[in-house]
Parts: C-alpha cells; sequence; structure tokens
C-alpha cells in the first residue's frame, strides 16, 4: 500500500495566512518570499501527489478514496482561493519590477492566472473533479471473462496482437462490447461535464472553453490557429504514410478487408513481441539501459525503484492508463502504469522514465511555478528519451530479428499515433466551441473524424456503435480536457532530437538535459533551441521529418 495523507486545511490555511502578511521592504524581501511560498506549495503539493497516485492504484479502498475526496472537496479549492490572493501579492509589490529580467517570465504567468481566476469557479471545478472520478470508477472497474479467467482491458491487448484472426477478432469485440455497456453514463459525464467547462470559460470572460484553456494552459507561444494547421499539416504528410504502412500490414497478414482487430495483429507463424517475463525484469531491464546512456538517468530510476514509488502492474480496481508525478520535498517521482508483458509497457516505462529525469533536472528549481513544466516539453523529455533508449533494446531482444521488429513496429506507433493525438485535439476544438450539441452529435462527429484522421482504410462495417464511442477510452478527454496535442508537438521535437542523437550522441544527451533544466523558466520555444531542434508546426517541417523516419524505418526491413 502506497503512503496517503489527510491534510489539515486549518493548518495549512494559517500557513498561507502566514506569507499574506509578511512585510516585504526590498526586492530580496520579495524573492524570498517566492522562495517560501514555494515550499509550501512543494509539501503540500506532494501529499496530494501520494493521494492521488494511491487513489489509482487502488479505486476500491474506501479510506483511500475518502482522502482523496476530501482533497478535491477541501484542499484543491482552498488551494485556488490562496492561489489567487498570493498571485495579487506578489503582483501588486512594488518590487515586482526590480527583480531582473530572470522573473518575467513568472510575472507573465502570473498575471494570466489573476486575469482568468473567478472564484464561483472554484465550486465548479469541485463538481468536475468529481465528474472525473466517477469516470475512474467506471474504467478502473472494466474487466471480462477470458478463458473462464477475468481479465482487465489491459490485459486483452496482447490477444488483439494475436496472428490468430478469430481471436483478435474476439478480444477486440469483448472489450469493445464491454466498453459499450458503459457508454450511456459514459455520455452523461461528459454531457454534464461540457456544461460545466462552458459556464466555467463564460465566468471568466472568454467566448468558448477554447480560449479559457489556452489561457489556463499558459499557451503563449502558440494559438488555437496554430493548433489547426498542425492537424491539417499531418492530414496531408503523415495520414498517407500510415495508409501505406497500414496497406503493407494488410498483405503481411493475408486479409482481404482490413478491420479494426487486423490493426495490431503480427503475422502467421509470429508471437507479439514480449520482451520480459515479470515486472522486475522490465525494470532491471530499463535501469541497464539507463546507465548506458546517462549516469543521471540512471540514478533517477533506481531511486524510485528503491522508494517503491513503482507501480507497473495490471489488476483489478486499478485506474487505466499512465503517468509519472513528483514528489518534490522527497525529491523523486512515482510511476503509475498497467502492463502486459507487451513491447508498448517497455515504450512506456521509458516514456514515464523521461518524465522522471526532467522532474530530477528541475529539482534545483527554487520557485515552484518554474520547476512546473508545461506539457510541451515535459512530452518532449518523454518522448525524446523512448527513441534514445532504442538503440539499447538489445537488452531485451537477443534475436537480430525481433529486435529490428521491435524497432520497426515502434518507429511505425509513432507515425500512426500523430494522427490520433490531432484527431483528440481536432475533437475538443469542435465539441468546446460547439457546447450545445447532444451526445449523439458528438458521438457521430468524433466517427467522421476518425474515419479522416485515423481510420482511412480500416473498415468498421457492423461496428459503428464501437468507432462512435471510440474516444470515451481517452482519458485525457475526461479529466485534462485539451491536453493531449502537446504530445504530438513533443513527438516532432522527439524525432528531432533522435536525429541529432543518431549523429551525435553525446551531444544530443546534452543539450536533452540542457534544456529540460530549464523548466519553464523560458518559453516553449527556447526550451526547444536549447535542445538544438525547433518549435515548428509547418507542413515542411513534418513533411521532412516523416521522409527521415522513413528512411529510417526501410533500414529495419
Amino acid at each position: 500500500m502506497h503512503k496517503f495523507f489527510m491534510i489539515d486545511e486549518k493548518e495549512l490555511e494559517g500557513n498561507f495566512q502566514k506569507l499574506l502578511d509578511r512585510k516585504i521592504n526590498s526586492p530580496e524581501d520579495l524573492k524570498k518570499w517566492l522562495v517560501d511560498e514555494s515550499k509550501l506549495y512543494d509539501g503540500v503539493k506532494e501529499k496530494l501527489s501520494r493521494n492521488y497516485f494511491a487513489t489509482n492504484c487502488y479505486s476500491d479502498n474506501k479510506e483511500i478514496k475518502a482522502t482523496y475526496e476530501h482533497d478535491n472537496e477541501v484542499i484543491w479549492p482552498l488551494l485556488k482561493k490562496y492561489g489567487e490572493l498570493l498571485d495579487k501579492f506578489f503582483y501588486n509589490s512594488e518590487y515586482r519590477n526590480q527583480l531582473g529580467s530572470y522573473y518575467d517570465n513568472l510575472v507573465k504567468k502570473r498575471a494570466n492566472s489573476i486575469e482568468i481566476f473567478r472564484k464561483e469557479n472554484i465550486d465548479i471545478e469541485v463538481k468536475e473533479d468529481k465528474l472525473c472520478t466517477k469516470y475512474y470508477d467506471i474504467t478502473g472497474n472494466m474487466s471480462v471473462m477470458w478463458n473462464n479467467e477475468e481479465k482487465t482491458l489491459q490485459q486483452m491487448s496482447v490477444y488483439m496482437k494475436d496472428s490468430d484472426r478469430e481471436m483478435r477478432k474476439n478480444a477486440w469485440t469483448l472489450v469493445q462490447n464491454r466498453r459499450l455497456k458503459d457508454s450511456k453514463e459514459l455520455d452523461e459525464i461528459m454531457d454534464n461535464l461540457v456544461k460545466l467547462r462552458n459556464e466555467k470559460a463564460l465566468n471568466a470572460d472568454c467566448k468558448d472553453f477554447v480560449e479559457f484553456m489556452f489561457k489556463k494552459l499558459e499557451r503563449f507561444s502558440y494559438t488555437p490557429e496554430d493548433c489547426i494547421e498542425l492537424q491539417e499539416s499531418v492530414l496531408k504528410s503523415v495520414v498517407p504514410i500510415v495508409n501505406e504502412i497500414r496497406d503493407r500490414h494488410k498483405e503481411e497478414i493475408k486479409v482481404e478487408d482490413y478491420r479494426p482487430w487486423d490493426v495490431s495483429a503480427v503475422k502467421e507463424g509470429q508471437k507479439p513481441l514480449k520482451p520480459y517475463n515479470n515486472v522486475n525484469e522490465l525494470i532491471d531491464g530499463v535501469l541497464k539501459i539507463f546507465k548506458k546512456k546517462d549516469e543521471i538517468f540512471f540514478n533517477t530510476l533506481n531511486k524510485m525503484k528503491n522508494s517503491e514509488t513503482l507501480d507497473l502492474e495490471s489488476r483489478k480496481a486499478k485506474s487505466p492508463g499512465g503517468f509519472c508525478d513528483v514528489f518534490r520535498v522527497s525529491n523523486t517521482s512515482c510511476i503509475f502504469m498497467n502492463e502486459a508483458q507487451s513491447q508498448d509497457d517497455l515504450a512506456t516505462l521509458t516514456h514515464e522514465g523521461g518524465h522522471s529525469v526532467h522532474n530530477t533536472l528541475t529539482s534545483n528549481i527554487e520557485i515552484a511555478d518554474y520547476a512546473e513544466m508545461p506539457s510541451e516539453t515535459a512530452e518532449l523529455a518523454s518522448m525524446s528519451m523512448e527513441l534514445i533508449c532504442m538503440d539499447s533494446w538489445d537488452v531485451f531482444y537477443k534475436d537480430e530479428e525481433e529486435l529490428k521488429r521491435a524497432k520497426r513496429e515502434h518507429l511505425e506507433g509513432i507515425i500512426e499515433f500523430l494522427p490520433w493525438g490531432v484527431l483528440v485535439d481536432r475533437f475538443q476544438h469542435w465539441m468546446y466551441s460547439h457546447p450545445e450539441h447532444s451526445a449523439e452529435e458528438r458521438n457521430e462527429k468524433f466517427a467522421e473524424m476518425a474515419k479522416q484522421f485515423q481510420f482511412q482504410t480500416v473498415d468498421f462495417s457492423g461496428y459503428e456503435d464501437a468507432l462512435k464511442n471510440f474516444w470515451k477510452k481517452q482519458l485525457h478527454i475526461f479529466e485534462v480536457p485539451f491536453y493531449y496535442i502537446e504530445y504530438v508537438m513533443a513527438q516532432l521535437g522527439a524525432l528531432q532530437i533522435w536525429r541529432n542523437y543518431k549523429k551525435d550522441p553525446k551531444r544530443a544527451i546534452e543539450s536533452y538535459k540542457k534544456a529540460l533544466s530549464l523548466g519553464s523558466s523560458v518559453s516553449i520555444p527556447e526550451v526547444y533551441a536549447a535542445a538544438e531542434i525547433k518549435f515548428d508546426f509547418s507542413e515542411n517541417m513534418i513533411k521532412e521529418l516523416m521522409e527521415f523516419v522513413k528512411s529510417e524505418l526501410d533500414k529495419l526491413y
């Protein structure tokens, strides 16, 4: 059982009040105040993060759930209430403009927070959190019976890769039917979320939730129009390559019609890749890879292993998905995932390991605002780590052909992910710019977009309901709206880092670490520049990167 904490709201409120009562008589006093504010936040946020970790690991534990609900209903509203007061205290200080250029980004962040804060939105966000918890309760308890054994939906993924078409069809339909069983309830949750989120945006004088979230997520470096440009660039330069990959795959597995249960299938005579036999093998193998790459990489993951903040096994009453969170006071991170002895798990652990390395590299930053990374750079850390580690996968694969196949599947997976990433973003842009839509219209719109971006060559005939409801497995849409296009942006950045790594591994890793150590003290384009890459959504950039990936793929056939 992982640690969890009941936070005393009166003590917390008293500590916040002490900060608000402090006299500031110089720029140095204000700097010291910022450090003390950060220490207070680090302490309470570690407890909140540990509670979030524990509730995802044990969603059926009543004591943990009650603690988590207390956090959402009492502690987070308190943080938001005092957050606004502290933002104003800092912003209104006569010494704010005497701090020096290092603090410019902080001033910008605080001004933005003040602009969109509304007290009435605190209660709305409590309701949002309750709905998200309900989503987790439903999805975390989804399971099916397979060969007289109860399996989580994550554990069923391996059967969808089998060379036996009938087996993978049965596995796929069993999973989809299980999801559809709760589709109406999940629709109701999303109906309520859309309504609450639109209300929150209007309260903050934004035209819609799209505008509100661009401010909330501090997207100072790009606009909704840039996201649309990125969506269109992926449609033009990536989707045709996805179709090529799938046409070739269709020939390899010898099927005449390409169905949704065929997408992950292995060729006849092949078995799904299985790089390890148990969780300890997975952890130890990734540790060996990290040790080859960089001492910081190894030490970070090893500390997590020794601190028992890795929860990787899939089991009932454990939430779906995977994440990494940071415990700043303890100077360590946690990784949550649902392994199924698959190649995806190897990629996931290195991915989340990249986040933990990012946390380590920003641990010396004293200002909490700067130690918290925007997703565009956080995901750059994780996705780059996947690719940097790929040339050491021989730790897991002793057979040369299996090693090639693992690399090939990973690169093809990256190409296939990009349209999914922009689809999730495009779908949310539509949802929140049309807040009056019905659940039926929402599901129809998703199916329409999915056929354009994700499944141009996949035949869903007879399974239209599964396609319409396919988006509901994506927890980001429920819990963290609009947090997804960053994966696409970061993937494009990670491919550039990998291209640099192939030319000069040592220099690429040093640039990667230098960029990540900046946290959010500079703009996103400046972080990318420090990594010696470009923050660029243009069709030309994407086309150029796809040509590079295709050339690397050709070497693996």
